[in-house]
């Protein structure tokens, strides 16, 4: 946990108003989690604005960037082009809570929010889950469809005991 320090945003000696921080991730940062990635070669630029209010501080953290990904057809690498945003509300109360969807409750006597895990996830919710090359070339396709399984309608075969009940059914 103490390596994603270099992730706080600290708030408590800054004025009421809009400031801006940025930072700058690459394969370091997810090495920091303990997942698998479903991609390689990050270069993200994340800026994170945020709104200070007496009571309360607005986040929005924007990424822009590419990671590189395998592509599902042809299993060659891409660099594929990731642009998220996230609003984030932090209030201040007596403990730790982030179960819900946009607010985050957080002890009152924090001075600093630590934005690195809604990076992760702002990251991972921007990649997709069907990873086509753009340079995926209409033979290819055309492979692809030749070999995919065809959908085939089935006539729907009567079950002569289940034709008994029905007609039982049928006539109460």
């Amino acid at each position: 946990m103490d390596k994603l320090r270099n992730y706080d945003v600290s708030f408590s000696g800054l004025k009421t108003g809009k400031h801006q921080f940025k930072f700058e991730i690459d394969k370091t940062f997810f090495q920091l989690f303990d997942t698998e990635q479903e991609f390689t070669n990050p270069k993200i630029s994340v800026d994170v604005f945020l709104e200070k209010h007496t009571t309360f501080l607005e986040f929005v953290i924007k990424i822009n960037g590419t990671v590189q990904l395998v592509c599902d057809i042809t299993n060659e690498d891409f660099d594929h082009p990731v642009e998220n945003e996230i609003k984030v509300l932090v209030k201040f109360g007596e403990e730790y809570d982030d179960s819900e969807e946009d607010v985050i409750t957080i002890p009152a006597n924090d001075h600093a929010f630590n934005v690195a895990q809604l990076i992760y996830e702002i990251v991972a919710l921007s990649i997709p889950m069907k990873k086509v090359s753009p340079n995926v070339s209409d033979e290819d396709l055309e492979i692809l469809e030749k070999f995919s399984p065809k959908e085939v309608e089935e006539e729907e075969k009567s079950d002569p005991r289940w034709d008994a009940l029905k007609k039982l059914k049928d006539k109460n």
